[in-house]
């Protein structure tokens, strides 16, 4: 009996033992070794600018690649009518406008999710001129917006205006994020991987109201408050970007046509040498005073409320000469890193994408193949000198407010990027004209998201949320089976 005794009481303290081991290794198992279904997460950017609005719906798996979720985009919605800011007078009509797409969005993702799904509307140059001009229409703008999207089951994060530096940083982050410059699928490994070589690649965007400019310089950027920094899949970036606010295609197209009234003085009829020979457009002097970028008072004009006729001269040479005195390059006098204005930029490095207006213009002009500079600057003189009826002959689907314009268009193009940005005849051949990558759109948009989901945790699955693996919790299970162990044996010895 007594063998027996020992027998057992050597078994229970041997399984004591052998749950202590397993309790111990239980406890320090993390929740990230055990391998789960990852859970598709979505998200809601709109892109409200200065001229238009887009609706962009994206999704990703919760399992992210180093803090930053690997997005793609499953649809984009374009907005009826114009930018929000232009609702101004009639703010309610700001929300309304992005009903439409809304209702298409949410068919885009799955009932359940919908509550969860974080949904943002960013607002670019169009709002910040706004913001500039009547901040209390701006602030109702937004009011309205927000209430809007708060009707719909979504988990609507904010409405906000962006800085110009964040849209260009963020177009930055789109482009390279895209052409699979951070992070890359390796079918070998089975994983994400850094690619080694990664070519890091500029942006440039035009917009209505504003135009950016960012990319990577060699060496380091010595004017820091040009510099924006990101961390995105475990690597760190810092690069150079600017925002030019009144530069963009339609304030360009407004400050043209009050430098070339101004100059003409008192006269009703004013020669443009940008529009086509045969073309007319006529003006209120008083919509001037609708912008920040043209509301500033000119000795050599009255703004009185009186209407101008601008009448083409089809004059390329003309033209090119009138948009480069919308710039003041004197300011920086001999120095190198700069554009104009007295604007710090260190010298353009790599190759760019040029999207938004610098592709639609160059497209129509079927400018967007690579083209060598000479080319380029031979196709666009020889449309400018094209008359009215033969253009509108040519193009009889084009919007007639659109194709007046592509002379002064393309021209200011050519002026930024090689008299303000510095490209020249080599470097030309960098700049890739691109509106999308794969069938995603290049923009801010996603640049925007991507940062984002660093906010977004990655979801663990009930059972195990709550857990907090630790040394001192596995010390303390132990140490409970440990004394636990040791109690049993001394009540067994006593029995014994």
């Amino acid at each position: 009996m007594f063998a027996n005794k020992k027998h057992f009481t050597t078994a229970i303290i041997g399984a004591l033992i052998g749950l202590s081991i397993i309790a111990l290794v239980l406890s320090l198992v993390k929740v990230e070794d055990v391998t789960l279904p990852p859970t598709v997460k979505y998200g809601m950017v709109f892109d409200a600018g200065s001229s238009h609005t887009s609706l962009f719906v994206y999704e990703w798996d919760s399992d992210k690649e180093n803090d930053t979720g690997v997005v793609s985009q499953t649809l984009s919605c374009d907005v009826q009518g114009q930018g929000i800011s232009s609702y101004a007078n009639d703010p309610p009509k700001a929300g309304d406008s992005l009903r439409e797409c809304l209702n298409k969005a949410l068919k885009a993702s799955p009932a359940a999710k919908q509550r969860d799904v974080p949904t943002y509307l960013g607002e670019t140059a169009g709002m910040r001129l706004l913001r500039e001009q009547n901040s209390s229409a701006a602030d109702q703008v937004l009011a309205e917006v927000g209430k809007t999207m708060q009707e719909y089951p979504v988990a609507f994060k904010a409405a906000r205006i962006l800085m110009g530096e964040e849209e260009g940083a963020y177009g930055w982050i789109t482009i390279n994020y895209l052409l699979d410059s951070f992070t890359k699928y390796s079918p070998k490994a089975h994983t994400w991987v850094h690619p080694e070589a990664a070519s890091i690649l500029g942006a440039l965007d035009l917009g209505g109201a504003s135009t950016q400019i960012s990319f990577m310089p060699e060496g380091s950027v010595t004017n820091w408050s040009e510099a924006s920094k990101f961390t995105l899949y475990g690597y760190n970036y810092s690069i150079y970007t600017h925002s030019y606010l009144c530069y963009g295609q339609n304030e360009m197209l407004k400050r043209l046509a009050k430098e070339l009234i101004s100059e003409s003085s008192s006269s009703t009829r004013v020669a443009h040498p940008c529009y086509p020979k045969d073309y007319s457009e006529t003006i209120s002097l008083s919509s001037f005073r609708t912008s920040p970028c043209t509301n500033q008072s000119d000795p050599r004009l009255t703004l009185v409320d009186r209407n101008v006729t601008l009448e083409g001269r089809g004059n390329a040479s003309g033209c090119l000469a009138a948009i480069k005195k919308l710039f003041n390059f004197s300011a920086c006098g001999q120095r190198q890193d700069c554009t104009f204005d007295g604007i710090y930029q260190p010298p353009v490095s790599g190759q760019f994408i040029a999207f938004s207006a610098f592709y639609y213009n160059f497209k129509f002009l079927n400018l967007t193949r690579g083209q060598p500079l000479a080319a380029v600057r031979e196709t666009i003189e020889h449309f400018c000198t094209r008359n009215w009826e033969d253009l509108s002959s040519s193009y009889p689907k084009e919007n007639p407010g659109r194709l007046s314009k592509y002379c002064a268009n393309t021209n200011y193009i050519l002026t930024l990027l090689l008299d303000a940005y510095k490209f020249n005849e080599t470097s030309w051949n960098n700049i890739f004209f691109q509106m999308k990558v794969g069938s995603a759109d290049v923009g801010w948009m996603l640049g925007y998201m991507l940062n984002l989901t660093n906010m977004i945790p990655a979801e663990a699955p009930a059972w195990v949320k709550g857990h907090v693996p630790s040394l001192w919790a596995a010390a303390v299970v132990f140490i409970f089976l440990t004394l636990a162990l040791g109690l049993a044996a001394l009540l067994l010895l006593l029995w014994v």
